[in-house]
């Protein structure tokens, strides 16, 4: 049974004092206010050119679709070249978009594709543009203030949906459908602003040259796979986002077809998640202080469970505009509680990239369980549609209950620096041959053998985290309880990156292993470099 879980609490507010954090949080609610009057002009628009349910779906699948394609390479460039500038150039891209999309809104020139093409482009730049800040936020705030930090991110986010639509219900009818999209160019500018003024501390500066684009994706990827606090995280992720997505889909349809009611519905409905979102927001560090995070997700999970089926089953304003503020409450308890476990299981050299994998897997899921949902929604009904989905959520709690969330709390992640430098003969060439093949021996009795497999694999996931695309363990034939271990690197200079990037926790698990060896010297580290093409004569 899950007790209370008493933790000392760091303000909720405690990042406002940091400056580059709270005037970047500040420029970032106003541009997102924008963004949220798009949001809901675009999907309000879609209900006019064509209002079958496949076709309002995919608007939302346009949106969130660039996130998965794109959120991968995206965080790859984030790790190895200058994030702010790289957050600049996409926002001000964001922002041309925009105004060419309000231009063609305000002269008719508007048909279903086109719709879909300009959301397809602005959720492009999202793309490319999340990772980034998500990479970003620890070095606004201290380790400590990550946690509120990342809930006020999300915060943030849901202020401006309280706020958007509204403000976009009434500016459509009051001002037309240009409007919102005409203040959301607008709305691009303070967040540019507060780039162009924030400067970092500079990074330390590196001992090995930056990774190729294509290498930085590999190890990012690989990393993913090889982090279970990471895949624990991605795998309730997907089970929560695929069926959640379908309130986000149906939404306009709920509005128009099921409420009967117009744009000005539809924004109050939005600005109802959103003020739910902040309240949820307020009262999430006093629930965290008495659930554990799996607990956390599971009751966010079932409110937004009990709201789907509201939806479904009661056509009465009144009660429909109150249960959007009940899911708004739980989606943020959910979404904060997942991003704060991708953040925290991954350490920072690999975190732009780690974070573009869970955000594949999040903008992935609502992309495809739109168009899930649009579609059963046209074989069947919304409401029936609706139903199906608090079902699966049901269903996934037990399904995703063993993969638990902030595994990545206990671990040390910072680079421990405690491999020396590998000794390599002057004219070896090593830096330009690949690939590379270390063995590490041990000598272990016999009784230790269990504890010494068991351990040596759990080490070999983390070779894997930092670079390594083989690894195994064999035992001498002729001198049992002699074990070599092997690992295999793309180059030279990818095994340097290991050793940089090697973890306290690493360095704890790899000295509990190097305990249990017998001899009167530590384990013999060997380094072999693949053969040349050539020999030193010219020889074949």
């Amino acid at each position: 049974m899950t007790g209370p879980i008493h933790k000392p609490q760091v303000s909720a507010w405690a990042p406002f004092g940091h400056s580059a954090f709270a005037l970047l949080w500040t420029a970032t609610v106003v541009s997102n206010i924008g963004t949220w009057m798009n949001d809901v002009g675009a999907g309000w628009l879609m209900t006019s050119l064509d209002p079958s349910p496949l076709m309002v779906a995919l608007v939302q699948s346009a949106t969130t679709l660039p996130v998965f394609l794109f959120a991968l390479p995206a965080g790859a460039i984030a790790d190895v070249i200058d994030r702010r500038r790289m957050l600049i150039f996409f926002q001000s891209l964001m922002a041309a978009f925009a105004a060419v999309f309000a231009v063609l809104v305000w002269r008719q020139w508007v048909n279903p594709p086109t719709l879909l093409v300009f959301t397809f482009l602005l959720g492009s730049c999202t793309a490319f543009i999340s990772p980034v800040w998500q990479a970003v936020v620890p070095r606004l705030v201290p380790r400590e203030a990550l946690q509120p930090a990342v809930v006020l991110n999300n915060l943030g986010i849901n202020i401006s949906r309280a706020i958007g639509p509204a403000i976009a219900g009434f500016v459509i009818v009051g001002l037309g459908i240009t409007a919102p999209f005409a203040i959301n160019t607008v709305s691009f500018i303070g967040v540019i602003a507060a780039l162009v003024w924030w400067r970092p501390p500079p990074a330390p500066r590196p001992n090995l040259p930056a990774e190729q684009f294509r290498a930085a994706m590999v190890t990012g990827l690989r990393y993913a796979a090889s982090s279970w606090p990471l895949k624990a995280t991605l795998i309730r992720s997907f089970a929560f986002y695929i069926s959640a997505s379908a309130f986000w889909a149906l939404l306009p349809l709920i509005a128009r077809q099921e409420l009967s009611g117009g744009a000005r519905l539809y924004g109050i409905m939005m600005a109802a998640i959103g003020a739910g979102a902040v309240a949820g927001a307020i009262v999430l560090p006093r629930v965290r202080s008495r659930l554990d995070p799996g607990m956390t997700a599971a009751a966010g999970t079932m409110v937004i469970m009990g709201v789907l089926l509201t939806a479904a089953l009661v056509e009465v304003e009144a009660i429909v505009v109150p249960a959007c503020f009940v899911f708004g409450a739980g989606w943020i308890t959910v979404l904060s509680t997942l991003n704060v476990s991708a953040q925290i299981a991954l350490p920072d050299w690999v975190k732009a990239r780690g974070l573009a994998v869970y955000l594949t897997v999040f903008y992935g899921s609502l992309a495809a369980g739109s168009a899930i949902w649009g579609q059963v929604a046209s074989l069947t009904s919304v409401p029936a549609a609706l139903i199906i989905a608090a079902a699966a959520l049901g269903i996934a709690i037990p399904l995703t209950w063993k993969a638990k969330l902030y595994l990545g709390e206990a671990l040390d992640l910072t680079p421990a620096g405690h491999w020396a430098t590998p000794i390599v003969a002057p004219d070896a060439g090593a830096d330009a041959r690949g690939p590379v093949m270390t063995t590490v021996e041990y000598r272990i009795a016999r009784q230790d053998v269990p504890r010494f497999l068991a351990k040596i694999r759990e080490f070999g996931k983390g070779r894997r985290r930092l670079g390594a695309f083989a690894w195994g363990v064999m035992e001498d034939a002729a001198e049992p309880g002699r074990f070599v271990e092997y690992f295999m690197e793309a180059s030279w200079l990818q095994h340097l990156r290991h050793h940089e990037r090697v973890s306290g926790a690493d360095r704890a698990l790899q000295e509990e292993i190097y305990a249990l060896h017998q001899g009167p010297d530590r384990p013999k580290v060997t380094h072999l470099l693949a053969p040349e093409a050539t020999d030193p004569t010219g020889g074949r």
